[in-house]
């Protein structure tokens, strides 16, 4: 049996690494494919009677050895019969699915839960297409404490790599507006450090003098003294503000009567500005000593809309929101798709002790059984019927149609615009993806070009992409954005031009509409390359000119007879100016970092990797040149030799 572990550490799958059966050279296509397996009724049995009744991973191959699909189960070889039963009602995602399956591998895992990590490890790793069902990929922000440090710092941040060994997250949130808030209250009801890096280097800034900050940066306060106040804001992230406030009432009531009033009314100025934060709370429960999830969600035709309240202390303090396929099953099979892999990016202090779900789970008993492992203690998945618990699942719900409700709004208006634009391109189909191209430079200097992507009519930023112009003729004071656009064009697309046979309609990364920012020109460069590569037959090219918002194609010499308040040439519009704003603020951001280094390219021995160093350690060229030659000797790859050679630069004789 293969090793689980050694999968879940990120080793590649392919067929050495699974239970599979041999292919005969009988099942092999004269253009080297298999044969799907329910074109060969004997071969599906054969192989379906070869896994085994334990609970596992399954994977599903297509005739390429692609992976279409990759599913858990307590018994492998029930769940994989379902899917070629006649009397199984599939939808149509997995139907198609089936019609594609040439190969099925699985493995087997000792326990129910070792296959719910497995697959979720799988799945993240590979991202087979019929394993999609989110289609929010919006990461939340989560606030993070670096406890590994001796003064801890307390950011928002919306990767949750960026930490070491020790620091803690808290969240996710979805209101990032109401996190900034909270956060920048708490620094305001506690003496904490206010900045990342000190202003000075021998004193205390402002902050200190005001009574914002305990003067960090100098060490007047112990780091014992800094880590219980930090612990009170952790609180306040734990949900744990009630109980806070009793701390700090106790406290206050203690200093009241040892007549210490000023810091009496410290705590009474706190205990203040933590009730603001939950003024405004909605939800309380009468257990409050409980730890619980709730998710629910609403649906029409085609979407599902699902939310998940996250109620700690009997207080919410986070809502999720996702959306599926409203055909990728049933609503139980939804929700439970959900929570897998809400669960498996969340720590095990995140993960309360209940949760309550609108239907019942399919695979419930697993997830309970997984997450009961993870966080060393009972969870329980209810779906309640009645009394509290019941009506907070229905509110849930509500919440859940409202959104469904605006994401309908918005989808009809998308579709429009979608159908429009269909009609005036000519399509078959309504464009799932379109992609906008534009440059953006000073003259040439700092040449940078962005893509952007709409599915669906909305932008789907995980799929924005930046590129730094290479073309040697791109220079400060010679820009060509004709070339540019051809050389990024032909970076996008290169790998198609490479792999022949690599699948291009129908591919999720493969755009229905390339929209180029620019008139006839900057279209025909992109045309040139792209019929060198041999991909035009595919692709569908058009420009997008500014200043009469005209519309032109390959080879025509006259716009699109359009009319530019009409819905199709409006999305158009919002995708070129999305392209437009990334690469301006890309440019911004390449010229920003040139000029915060271009007084250190003047010292002699000091590169790139150590300007680097320098300007993580100071933040800026001003902090360096004020640093002594022992300040400068401090950080990573500067010597004494070198830091006094920086020191005399900034301090010539």
């Amino acid at each position: 049996m293969t090793d689980p572990q050694m999968l879940r550490d990120g080793n590649e799958l392919s067929p050495a690494t699974t239970q599979s059966g041999y292919v005969s050279s009988a099942e092999i296509t004269p253009a080297g494919k298999t044969l799907p397996l329910v074109k060969d009724p004997e071969r599906l049995e054969n192989r379906l009677k070869e896994i085994p009744p334990e609970p596992g991973v399954y994977i599903m191959r297509d005739g390429c050895d692609r992976i279409l699909y990759i599913g858990k189960s307590k018994k492998l070889r029930s769940r994989v019969r379902s899917y070629f039963r006649d009397s199984q009602k599939l939808s149509d995602r997995i139907a198609m699915m089936v019609r594609q399956v040439a190969e099925i591998e699985f493995i087997v895992t000792d326990t129910e839960a070792e296959a719910l990590a497995l697959e979720a490890n799988l799945v993240k790793q590979h991202q087979p297409y019929f394993n999609v069902l989110l289609k929010d990929d919006k990461k939340y922000p989560y606030v993070l404490i670096t406890w590994s440090e001796q003064y801890p710092r307390i950011f928002i941040t919306r990767n949750r790599r960026v930490g070491k060994k020790g620091d803690k997250y808290y969240g996710p949130y979805t209101d990032a507006g109401l996190l900034r808030n909270s956060l920048r209250v708490a620094k305001r009801i506690f003496m904490l450090r206010q900045r990342p890096q000190p202003l000075f280097t021998d004193r205390p800034c402002l902050n200190y003098d005001i009574g914002r900050c305990p003067g960090v940066c100098q060490q007047l306060i112990s780091p014992e003294e800094y880590h219980k106040t930090v612990q009170k804001v952790a609180m306040v992230f734990q949900g744990r503000t009630g109980e806070l406030i009793d701390i700090l009432t106790a406290q206050m009531e203690q200093a009241a009567a040892e007549l210490n009033f000023e810091a009496a009314a410290r705590k009474r100025d706190q205990i203040a500005g933590l009730k603001s934060l939950t003024a405004d709370q909605k939800v309380s429960l009468p257990d409050d000593t409980v730890s619980r999830d709730a998710i629910a969600l609403a649906a029409d035709e085609k979407h599902a809309c699902i939310q998940l309240f996250q109620i700690r202390a009997g207080k919410l303090v986070g809502r999720l929101g996702f959306v599926a396929e409203a055909d990728s099953g049933t609503p139980g099979a939804i929700l439970q798709r959900v929570l897998d892999d809400h669960y498996q990016n969340a720590e095990s202090v995140e993960i309360p002790t209940e949760i309550l779900v609108q239907h019942e789970l399919p695979e419930g008993e697993m997830l309970g059984e997984f997450l009961t492992e993870r966080k060393g203690r009972k969870v329980s998945i209810l779906a309640p019927q009645r009394q509290t618990k019941a009506e907070l699942v229905e509110m849930v719900e509500r919440n859940a149609q409202h959104e469904l409700a605006r994401m309908q709004r918005v989808g009809d208006r998308n579709e429009q615009a979608m159908q429009d634009l269909a009609a005036i391109l000519d399509l078959p189909d309504l464009p799932h993806r379109i992609e906008g191209y534009d440059i953006s430079h000073i003259q040439g200097s700092n040449a940078v070009a962005s893509q952007v992507v709409f599915i669906d009519g909305l932008p789907a930023k995980q799929h924005y992409r930046h590129y730094k112009i290479k073309n040697p003729t791109v220079t400060s004071g010679h820009s060509d954005d004709f070339a540019s656009l051809a050389e990024v064009i032909g970076r996008r697309f290169r790998k198609y031009a490479e792999d022949p046979q690599l699948q291009r309609v129908g591919n999720s990364d493969w755009p229905d509409v390339v929209m180029i920012d620019g008139g006839k020109g900057q279209l025909s460069s992109v045309v040139a390359v792209l019929q060198e590569m041999n991909l035009m037959e595919d692709l569908r090219v058009v420009s997008l000119a500014k200043q009469r918002e005209e519309i032109f194609l390959p080879g025509e010499s006259l716009p699109l007879q359009t009319d530019a308040e009409q819905p199709g040439v409006q999305l158009l519009r919002r995708l070129r100016d999305e392209a437009h704003r990334f690469a301006v603020s890309f440019h911004r951001q390449q010229r920003s970092d040139k000029l915060r280094r271009s007084r250190l390219d003047e010292i002699p021995g000091l590169g790139f990797q150590r300007q680097k160093e320098l300007l993580a350690h100071f933040r800026s060229v001003d902090y360096i040149r004020e640093a002594s030659p022992k300040q400068l000797a401090e950080v990573s790859g500067i010597g004494p030799r070198l830091a006094q050679e920086i020191y005399d630069y900034f301090h010539p004789a």
